[in-house]
């Protein structure tokens, strides 16, 4: 019995993991649509209180909260991929200990 085979869940998590730097250099291209829109909004609903000559305070506290739930969710991706690796690591070396423990000595 070979080592299993996590080479799909290897590349998720890479994927997930450049993801994730991109959303920390505020990057777009690895956002869902929600949050897309989310960050799209109060980056219009900011724009439009600087035109009035308002305060932004609470379109950056909007923009913050969209980026920090979108790190949030591909943090919470990466820990689940990790797991479901983990595991099927873990379920390949019982199978390899109950097969060299079933010896007939």
């Amino acid at each position: 019995m070979g080592k299993p085979n996590t080479r799909h869940l290897d590349r998720e998590i890479q994927l997930a993991n450049r993801k994730l730097d991109a959303v920390r250099e505020f990057e777009m291209w690895p956002l869902n649509g929600p949050e897309r829109r989310a960050i799209i909004r109060a980056t219009v609903g900011g724009s439009v209180r600087v035109v009035r000559g308002r305060s932004t305070t609470r379109a950056e506290r909007k923009l913050e909260t969209a980026w920090n739930s979108a790190e949030t969710r591909l943090m919470a991706e990466i820990v689940a991929f990790e797991k479901e690796r983990q595991r099927i690591v873990n379920e390949a070396a019982a199978a390899k200990a109950a097969k060299k423990s079933s010896g007939w000595w």
